[in-house]
């Protein structure tokens, strides 16, 4: 594993310096190169769940990556960087992050995460991406709706719930007071698929009520007006 950290570090390391980026795009990269190593952190057995160093360490390294998503986003509008290379690695970053999560807690943690759960949290992902693809190459761009931040934002108390989880059911707060972890884990990863179902199905009604006719009425006009000046032709 140490061998492939340092080999993803000199890949970085050339890429960064055959391929100018901005402060922005490093932060992407970042994220991107913290997902191993969440893995890493998650799979291994170096770090003892006795005390719950592995838990502690590995819920700030996802709660770290999840921030530099609105950081990046942040600083590429304020600066002015916002550059093809960004527009691709933000959302792939993004998907990357929940899928590679969600994967490992269907080993790391499966009495709540089971294996459908994931497929369900991944699938929701290729469905927008590939709507935002087909939107992409007719010249139309589908935002972020606040239902798909709120499901964002709502990934990641689960996933870091799910995480504590494993070593704690409940904290003590004061006295006889305390913090359910276990059931917050268990109450978000429902209401995020919940959440991934709908914002799924609201991404979906909005591209074809919308981007789908558009589309279909641009390629009828031109159908007509290509029969149009074939008989136009065929007249003269």
């Amino acid at each position: 594993m140490e061998d492939n950290l340092s080999v993803q570090s000199a890949l970085l390391a050339y890429w960064t310096a055959r391929v100018p980026v901005n402060l922005p795009n490093s932060i992407t990269l970042t994220r991107i190169f913290s997902i191993p190593l969440l893995i890493w952190i998650l799979s291994t057995n170096r770090f003892q769940s006795t005390g719950g160093e592995k838990e502690l360490l590995a819920s700030a390294l996802f709660i770290a990556a999840s921030i530099t998503d609105g950081i990046d986003g942040y600083l590429a509008r304020k600066r002015g960087q916002i550059t093809t290379m960004g527009v691709l690695l933000d959302p792939l970053a993004d998907k990357l992050l929940i899928a590679a999560a969600f994967v490992t807690l269907v080993q790391f943690n499966p009495s709540l995460v089971p294996a459908w759960i994931a497929v369900v949290i991944i699938g929701r992902e290729f469905l927008v991406s590939g709507l935002r693809s087909i939107a992409a190459s007719e010249g139309f761009a589908i935002e972020a709706s606040d239902l798909g931040k709120f499901k964002m934002l709502v990934q990641i108390v689960s996933v870091v719930a799910v995480i504590l989880d494993h070593r704690w059911t409940e904290w003590p707060v004061y006295g006889p007071y305390f913090f359910p972890v276990h059931w917050i884990a268990r109450l978000a990863i429902w209401f995020m698929v919940l959440l991934s179902l709908v914002s799924a199905g609201d991404y979906f009604i909005a591209f074809w009520s919308k981007i789908d006719r558009q589309v279909v009425k641009r390629r009828r006009r031109a159908f007509v007006l290509s029969r149009r000046r074939k008989r136009d032709v065929a007249a003269t």
